[in-house]
C-alpha cells in the first residue's frame, strides 16, 4: 500500500513544493478532512472508486473532486455511458488504487485506471489537502501543481442527471 512517505518522496523528486501534515486525530476516509482540519470542504479533495459495468466490461473508475460536492453516480454513468454505476467495495478500491480504501489519494494512482477529475478544481487557487493513505496524515499542495500531476480526463461533473440517467442510475446519498 502506497503512503505518505511513498507520496513525499515522489513529490520531491518531481521537485514540487508540498507539505505532510500530521492530524490530530485519526480519519477513516476523506470525507472527515474539514472538520479534523477545519478547514472549508471545498479545499478538500477526495477519491471516489465507483465500479462502472457498460455492454461490455466491468472496470473501477477513480474521481477526483472536491469532498464537498461528491461525484454522483447519474453523471459517472452519463458521461461513460455505462448500464451501471455503483459504489466499488473496499476490496476494489485497495486492488484498484493501491491505497486504503476511502484515504486514497489522486497521486501516484495507476496508469490502467480510468480517472475522471471534476473541473471545479481548475479554479482553485489556493492550496488544497487531500489523504495520503493513513489515517494521520494529509497532504498539502497548491491545486494547480495537484490538477498538473493527476493523470485524469477533465470532465464536468455539475451537470444534472437526464430522466434516462436518474432512472437507471439512483443518485446516493
Amino acid at each position: 500500500m502506497k503512503d505518505a512517505l511513498t507520496i513525499h518522496r515522489w513529490l520531491l523528486a518531481h521537485q514540487i513544493h508540498h507539505e505532510i501534515v500530521r492530524l490530530p486525530r485519526a480519519m477513516t476516509c476523506s470525507d472527515e478532512l474539514p472538520e479534523v482540519l477545519a478547514a472549508d470542504p471545498e479545499l478538500c479533495v477526495g477519491v471516489t472508486v465507483f465500479e462502472v459495468t457498460t455492454r461490455t466490461d466491468r472496470e473501477p473508475v477513480a474521481v477526483v473532486g472536491s469532498v464537498g460536492t461528491p461525484p454522483r453516480p447519474g453523471v459517472i454513468g452519463g458521461l461513460l455511458n455505462a448500464r451501471r454505476v455503483r459504489p466499488a467495495s473496499a476490496f476494489t478500491v485497495n486492488s484498484a488504487t493501491d491505497y486504503a480504501a476511502g484515504l486514497v489519494c489522486p497521486l501516484l494512482l495507476p496508469s490502467t485506471l480510468t480517472v475522471l477529475v471534476d473541473e471545479r478544481l481548475t479554479g482553485i487557487a489556493t492550496p488544497v489537502y487531500v489523504p495520503t493513505g493513513e489515517r494521520r496524515t494529509a497532504l498539502s499542495i497548491r491545486a494547480d501543481h495537484l490538477l498538473r500531476l493527476v493523470a485524469g480526463r477533465v470532465v464536468d461533473l455539475t451537470r444534472t442527471a437526464s430522466r434516462r440517467e436518474s432512472a437507471t442510475f439512483p443518485l446516493a446519498g
